[in-house]
């Protein structure tokens, strides 16, 4: 489910003596020492609330004293306890949509790019003054270094989930823009990642309907709850090929699509 592992980042501009630290990673202390041994850390930040990029959050919070933030309030901690400011936006609370951190020599941009879950956040960051230095998407699990993302119950939404890659491709960045995600290794030019991932989902669609109309299901209406048949058959259909450990992540996919094609969020 992790593939390699979950990816834990530290960021800073040349020369800054401070660092954002962004996904801490699960409570593992050999992981988080490490991080912390990188040098006096002034923020943390959560892409999203699944426990392989936050369960250590409280530790490392403990080992470095520095403030945490994310779209959900659940990770957002200062020095002195929950929504402490400290004039850079760095414990003030969860992050916005569009809010700008300026912190460690960087500029972070956030993009609340729901979809893999409700809360799941992207990162723009880039050297203000810099412009040879580029810029990078760290994208969480929005968008992985290979494979493709879970849409996890209960808050995965596809409707999200499609409208966050129309948004980061759409970003007014010049490519290659590299991307830095959450699994995986980096993307070499994020944009073209965005566009196959847009094509994956349009095909599962495809294939989802197209199982549909071959077993003869019609999807119930309103708020009635999909019958846990139709979603195993469906997922048995359209994932056949999928080893039988990530069948799980596949039903939770299959899930919001089903739930797309009926016209829920």
């Amino acid at each position: 489910m992790t593939l390699d592992g979950t990816r834990s980042y530290v960021l800073r501009a040349p020369g800054a003596a401070g660092r954002v630290v962004v996904d801490p990673g699960p409570d593992l202390a050999p992981h988080l020492s490490a991080l912390a041994d990188a040098g006096a850390v002034d923020l943390v930040l959560v892409t999203h609330r699944h426990a392989d990029h936050t369960g250590g959050l409280a530790r490392f919070r403990e080992l470095t004293g520095a403030p945490s933030r994310g779209i959900s309030a659940e990770f957002c901690a200062g020095p002195g306890g929950v929504g402490v400011a400290d004039g850079s936006g760095a414990g003030a609370g969860p992050l916005a949509d569009g809010e700008v951190l300026e912190v460690a020599g960087l500029r972070i941009e956030v993009l609340h790019t729901p979809g893999h879950t409700a809360d799941s956040a992207c990162f723009v960051v880039s050297v203000p003054g810099d412009p040879a230095s580029g810029a990078v998407v760290l994208t969480g699990d929005t968008v992985l270094g290979r494979g493709t993302t879970v849409l996890a119950e209960p808050d995965g939404s596809l409707r999200d989930y499609l409208a966050s890659l129309d948004r980061l491709s759409a970003l007014g960045l010049p490519d290659p823009v590299p991307g830095l995600p959450g699994h995986g290794p980096v993307l070499p030019d994020l944009r073209a990642a965005v566009h196959a991932y847009r094509e994956h989902r349009t095909q599962r669609l495809d294939q989802v309907r197209a199982a549909l109309t071959a077993l003869g299901v019609k999807l119930p209406d309103g708020e009635a709850p999909l019958p846990d048949d139709v979603l195993d058959t469906v997922t048995g259909a359209v994932y056949s090929d999928v080893d039988a450990s990530v069948l799980p992540a596949a039903r939770s996919s299959v899930r919001a699509q089903l739930e797309y094609l009926r016209g829920r969020p």
